[in-house]
């Protein structure tokens, strides 16, 4: 397996990734579409899921495809930024048939960040308008770190922020992944600069530093994020996706495997005080090779991987900003 050339979600085509951040009040909105719909599932394991049109993606349920996913700030607040995207995908003439109207299918998910030093003084919802933004933004290239839905994400010691990784497998299906990190746990070994998901990394792409699970390159134990104990108050959501052709069901074990790319990447994951949830996409662009069941226990395993770089990939590109509360990774002295 190698990554795709861009390595991020959009080396699975017809994907398009945009974000739009607000620095004063340190969040933003990342949304994940294409010029058509395609099959989403879902899998939650966090004690605090924040969620919106998500009953929609279970496998028996009607809808049979999405026009958009939202990762969203903003805590419950942030669910209004699908709002906006479904409006701007109503314009556009997209969306579910029901009858004369056309009803653009918009599942979100939130993460909270309302406690990060940014202004949360609004007189009206901003997250909308955002949403908006975002998917005007959309594109097949775009950035990684403190931007989108990552723009004030913060895990236990550093900040948190935007993540994407990709693989191609031997009989060319492309899986992809993107995530927002705002966890209870870490992503790197306490008081070291070295990632969790170390032992997973291709090339440098989080710093090279490899699996050194032993080497201590902080001298002191690093401050943790305040009021994290709260539930929640964190949350890692995600996105894994392939061009291969899987139906709902199919789609919805990739989530459920994907997640273990995130305790592959963070300790503790999956708490009460986080709402960690994956999405699933599957475009259907490639036929699923033979036999069926071996290709797709290769996919889920992929996505499960690209999801962990995803997340060592967040931390590793968040960038200072006014207001910090937390030191970035590329603050950290090096040993």
């Amino acid at each position: 397996m190698q990554p795709g050339p861009r390595n991020l979600i959009t080396d699975v085509a017809g994907l398009r990734v945009g974000n739009a951040s607000d620095a004063a009040l340190k969040s933003g909105v990342t949304v994940l579409t294409a010029d058509g719909p395609f099959v989403a599932a879902l899998d939650i394991r966090g004690g605090a899921p924040g969620t919106r049109e998500t009953d929609l993606l279970a496998p028996h349920r009607l809808v049979p495809q999405v026009d958009a996913l939202v990762l969203a700030g903003g805590s419950a607040f942030g669910l209004d930024a699908a709002s906006g995207v479904a409006d701007a995908l109503r314009v556009q003439g997209r969306g579910f048939r029901a009858g004369p109207a056309s009803v653009p299918i918009v599942p979100a998910a939130i993460l909270f960040d309302l406690a990060n030093g940014g202004d949360k003084t609004w007189a009206s919802n901003p997250y909308g308008r955002l949403g908006q933004a975002a998917l005007a933004d959309a594109r097949a290239d775009f950035a990684l770190g403190s931007v989108g839905a990552g723009t004030g994400a913060m895990t236990a010691t550093l900040m948190g922020g935007l993540g994407s990784a990709s693989l191609v497998l031997q009989s060319g299906v492309t899986i992809g992944a993107l995530v927002a990190v705002n966890a209870f746990g870490e992503g790197t070994w306490p008081s070291t600069r070295a990632f969790l998901a170390g032992a997973l990394e291709i090339g440098e792409e989080f710093g090279g530093l490899g699996p050194l699970a032993a080497r201590f390159d902080t001298a002191e134990p690093r401050a943790r994020k305040p009021g994290a104990e709260g539930p929640g108050a964190n949350t890692t959501i995600g996105i894994v996706a392939t061009d291969a052709a899987l139906d709902k069901a199919g789609a919805r074990r990739m989530a459920e495997v994907a997640q273990d790319g995130l305790a592959r990447a963070i300790f503790p994951a999956h708490t009460l005080f986080d709402g960690d949830l994956v999405f699933a996409v599957a475009t259907g662009d490639r036929k699923l090779p033979e036999p069926g069941a071996s290709a797709r226990m290769a996919i889920e395993h992929a996505a499960a991987v690209c999801l962990a770089r995803a997340v060592a990939r967040a931390v590793h590109a968040a960038r200072p900003a006014a207001g910090n509360l937390l030191p970035c990774w590329c603050q950290l002295a090096a040993g």
